[in-house]
């Protein structure tokens, strides 16, 4: 039988697990039903805004979209549209500024720009896409932790999906491993560590520590790329593009990495192609079977598996993630203060093995009846009800995150985080 459209509207519980009574929700979107357009929710939870496109940049919201949750504790249900490459936004303490720009284009608080009037609140973010399809939706740290988001996902089976997020302590425990991880190597981890009065703020990703100290980790990966090149030389890499190109194989020759009789040639990336996953020789293409082969093999170096695994994603083996002295520390400290060990931590962070336990902290379902969002880790767990994934494919072309939202194929088809918002959001820092 063919699969029933989801309802037009959806109920989402807010949940406020922080010690905080002054914790504000927002939620961006692209309004699917009404042609695309710009979409925030009123502070009532239920009215749209669609704002108009101002005459200047930088104007502001002509409504008030600041949802409060109330004490430490409290639920609140608010009620959306369908909507694509939506954000659900957390700031605890006070609200977020938004501003909007000619189209009108959405200007979203900014973890990489110092003079946004948001950089020293202590805010944060989950994804989603609901359509007539599905409801898609991880949490992200593609660029940067700060306040820990769990996620309970109900269908109208009564089955739930779950994902722990972390504990209350979440950010302090990822601070502390950076610093350890300093300690170690010296490579600069502690500089992605972002304090407000001596408290930790938040923990920048290395892309997005990159972008504020574009010297950082320079050379990092230098001795493991060579590494890699020199044993791919001799060898063999096959790679598994888990679309109708199946598996292509790939060796260096004359200092390229040259995969399928050229389908995908690459050349030795720096430390910010492979954090970034979208630079130098991993620069989209818009090739699908490139863009592919680059989704897995940069997922490989952020992991640094491919000196010990020549089948990738196929062969890999979660637990030997990260085990390289070099390799994307930030992404493993993430991992592991996760209760379910789950989290987007880089832009490919749902390469899987075909059929392989999710890293990336998403779920997704045909028929959801509640969303269940808490922020603030006070009751975060591993487990929540049934816990019964739905078998429904996940979305694919899904969007952004490096500049903006990253609601993605569970398997990086296409360009998984890379893909570009449509141009109706500009992820514009606020100035």
């Amino acid at each position: 039988m063919p699969q029933k459209d989801t309802a037009t509207t959806l109920n989402i519980a807010l949940q406020n697990q922080t010690t905080s009574s002054n914790v504000n929700a927002y939620i961006t979107g692209q309004a699917i039903d009404n042609k695309s357009a710009l979409f925030l929710l009123q502070s009532d939870g239920k009215t749209a805004y669609y704002p108009t496109s101002p005459s200047s940049t930088i104007s502001p919201l002509g409504a008030n979209c600041a949802i409060p949750l109330g004490a430490p504790g409290n639920t609140v249900t608010v009620t959306i549209p369908h909507l694509a490459g939506a954000r659900l936004w957390f700031v605890r303490d006070d609200t977020l500024t938004f501003y909007l720009n000619p189209g009108p284009a959405l200007v979203e608080p900014s973890s990489s720009n110092t003079a946004d009037v948001n950089y020293n609140k202590y805010w944060d973010f989950c994804e989603f896409t609901y359509n007539s399809s599905q409801l898609y939706v991880n949490i992200s740290y593609v660029d940067f932790v700060s306040l820990p988001i769990s996620l309970t996902l109900t269908n109208t089976s009564n089955q739930t999906q779950h994902v722990s997020g972390m504990a209350s302590n979440g950010l302090d425990t990822i601070c502390s491993g950076l610093n350890a991880q300093q300690s170690k190597d010296s490579a600069g981890w502690n500089q992605l560590i972002v304090q407000k009065n001596g408290a930790n703020l938040r923990a920048n990703s290395p892309n997005t520590g990159i972008s504020l100290n574009n010297s950082l980790f320079s050379g990092y990966y230098q001795s493991y790329v060579d590494q890699v090149w020199s044993q791919y030389t001799n060898s063999t890499l096959t790679i598994n593009t888990q679309i109708a190109a199946g598996n292509v194989t790939g060796q260096v020759s004359n200092g390229t990495f040259n995969f399928g009789n050229g389908a995908a040639t690459y050349t030795k990336p720096a430390a910010t192609d492979i954090f970034s996953c979208s630079s130098g020789p991993f620069a989209a293409t818009g090739n699908q079977e490139k863009d592919d082969i680059t989704a897995r093999l940069t997922a490989a170096f952020n992991r640094s598996t491919l000196l010990i695994e020549s089948n990738t994603p196929e062969s890999d083996d979660p637990t030997k993630y990260y085990q390289n002295a070099i390799t994307n520390h930030y992404a493993r400290i993430v991992h592991a203060a996760n209760l379910d060990g789950r989290g987007y931590s880089f832009p490919y962070d749902d390469v899987a093995p075909t059929n392989g336990a999710d890293q990336s902290g998403s779920i997704h379902d045909p028929n959801p009846q509640l969303l269940t969002v808490a922020v603030g880790g006070g009751n975060a767990s591993t487990s929540a009800g049934t816990n019964n994934p739905s078998t429904a494919a996940p979305q694919t072309g899904k969007i952004n995150q490096q500049s903006g939202n990253g609601n993605k194929n569970g398997k990086s088809g296409g360009n998984g985080k890379q893909n570009v918002f449509l141009g109706l959001i500009q992820r514009l820092p606020c100035f």
